[in-house]
């Protein structure tokens, strides 16, 4: 036998092995930058240079850009930096929304992404990853994300903006916090290095939404952070499919299954039920019994309906330019600080939508015949955001409401309710592209970029509604995968997957309950008209809030 080993004490090991090495190299990075910063005030002029110290390469960076929010001047001047002194870094992106996000990749500074939505650099993305210039690590949902980074995709650096901040490093994010404390606990309580964009250094802030005791640099950007008016939706592009869509889902789905709590995906769909609950919503007396509690951002065409006093409690997961001086006017509904201004968190929010809600509503660029569904489509790699979060039958949900429990549809003992999923689409995209198909893209996107799964959206397994302009499939009825196919081949209209379908079956799959077309829910087709909308426009939208809304300018026709 060879020789045995002696055993090494524990003493030996704890003489061997430092236990705050994150910790010391922190303080080494700080400490090189010491000479160029005052206190933890980063010159504006010497932010890349100070980059370059604090950053190293391989670093994992996570940077702030959301749907709205963008850490735009950091990105910016990380865009700059010497990629012989920075490079293949690994970046977390939540929304890779800005050309510097992808230029990262293309200057040589950045390697790998880990993100969860690139809608409007989703094509640019696509082709990077097919031409090798950065590497995939996973696309996530925003809640999903945010989980990594507490486990394996623990950030060395955060990069992030808030509105302003005090000498002592306090911050105040205001309307638009969004994700920011969960990007900066991230770093702050592993020893990483967390780096603010601010708009303004004063001496006093409205409220603190983030302790100084977290922040280890400040910079005061160039100009204001970027931030989109994401979720404005003008009542003057709002069609008449819409509103039958929208008067179906109000009838066919809120009323039927008694939908108190919710949350509205983008899009001009559910902007039209939400312009409808004063007016055709009230004409079949529904206020107060539905549509009472939102996990929503600030939409402006929500105004109409809480002026009308439909609307109980709002919780946001970011801001609306324009909405702010609405939103402080309306504490009864909104959740804001002893400023007046909203308290939004992502986090949180995309917590509350996915279990705290009765029903997610949301629309899909492709759909097959087993309601599996996607935003991604060929050379288009537009990542999730927080749809398949909010859009699932969370299986660890145990509390009941009258919606949740109306999905049970059988007496075993052990039967628990579902999250209604309802998806609204139109058969026929812009250009005569049918929405229902035979088989997603996003199979060929899965190949082509070499993907661990298809990037779907929402899975028809937990889809318990479609809407169509045809009528409505009730999915959570059906009891096989063929049942499922038959109805919505029943409401896909002309395209190849609805042309499958008899007449004489239709009518049977009608009797039965599994679909209904607007005739069934007392709808008539001819009074789907704009003049339902409770605003026609956005100048009646802030007639609606006596003035308080304030559109952005590229939304004003007046």
């Amino acid at each position: 036998m060879g020789e045995i080993r002696r055993l090494v004490t524990k003493q030996e090991l704890t003489n061997t092995r430092s236990w705050t090495t994150r910790l010391d190299a922190k303080k080494s990075r700080i400490e090189s930058v010491k000479k160029l910063v005052d206190g933890m005030i980063i010159p504006t002029d010497r932010i890349v240079e100070i980059l370059e110290r604090l950053l190293q390469a391989s670093d994992r960076v996570v940077l702030e850009g959301n749907n709205q929010k963008q850490a735009s001047f950091l990105s910016k001047a990380l865009s700059q930096a010497d990629p012989q002194i920075l490079h293949d870094l690994h970046m977390i992106i939540p929304s890779i929304s800005r050309p510097e996000h992808l230029d990262l990749f293309e200057y040589g500074i950045a390697k790998k992404v880990d993100f969860s939505y690139a809608g409007p650099q989703s094509l640019r993305m696509a082709q990077m990853l097919e031409d090798g210039q950065l590497t995939m690590g996973e696309i996530h949902t925003y809640i999903e994300l945010y989980g990594r980074l507490f486990i394996d995709l623990i950030p060395s650096v955060a990069l992030v903006a808030a509105d302003k901040a005090d000498q002592n490093g306090n911050l105040y994010t205001g309307p638009n916090t969004e994700e920011t404390p969960t990007l900066i606990e991230a770093a702050a309580f592993r020893d990483g290095i967390v780096i603010v964009q601010v708009n303004e250094l004063t001496d006093e802030l409205p409220r603190v939404d983030v302790p100084g005791s977290w922040v280890d640099f400040i910079v005061v950007a160039d100009q204001p952070y970027e931030l989109e008016p994401l979720f404005t939706r003008d009542p003057r592009h709002i069609t008449d499919i819409q509103i039958l869509q929208a008067m179906m889902v109000i009838r066919g789905i809120y009323e039927k299954h008694q939908v108190q709590s919710l949350n509205h995906g983008i899009g001009y769909n559910t902007a039209a039920i939400e312009l409808l609950l004063p007016t055709y919503g009230e004409s079949w007396g529904l206020k107060g019994k539905i549509c009472k509690h939102w996990a929503l951002n600030p939409h402006p065409t929500l105004i109409p309906a809480i002026e009308s006093g439909w609307v109980e409690s709002v919780h946001c997961f970011g801001g609306e330019v324009g909405m702010e001086k609405y939103v402080e006017a309306r504490r009864d509904v909104f959740f804001t600080g002893p400023d007046g201004s909203l308290r939004s968190n992502r986090t949180l929010c995309q917590l509350a939508g996915q279990y705290a809600v009765d029903l997610f509503i949301g629309s899909s660029l492709q759909m097959d015949h087993e309601a599996n569904s996607s935003t991604v489509t060929r050379g288009r790699l537009a990542g999730y955001g927080g749809a398949p979060n909010m859009g699932h039958n969370p299986g660890g949900r145990r509390h009941s409401s009258p919606a949740w429990l109306n999905m049970m549809t059988t007496e075993d003992p052990l039967v628990r309710g579902k999250k209604l999923v309802v998806q609204v689409v139109e058969t026929f995209q812009n250009g005569n592209k049918p929405v229902f198909v035979d088989s997603l893209d996003a199979i060929d996107v899965k190949k082509d970029s070499n993907l661990a799964v298809a990037p779907v959206m929402i899975y028809g397994e937990d889809v318990t509604h479609v809407v169509t302009e045809e009528g409505i499939a009730y999915l959570y009825k059906t009891d096989s995968i063929e049942r499922r196919r038959e109805a919505l081949s029943a409401i896909a209209g002309v395209t190849p997957v609805g042309l499958k379908q008899s007449s004489a079956r239709i009518e049977q799959l009608r009797r039965e309950g599994l679909i209904a077309y607007p005739e069934d829910l007392q709808i008539r087709r001819t009074d789907a008209k704009r003049s339902l909308l409770a605003a026609k426009n956005i100048e009646e939208i802030v007639e609606w809030s006596d003035g308080l809304y304030e559109p952005p300018a590229k939304f004003r026709s007046w």
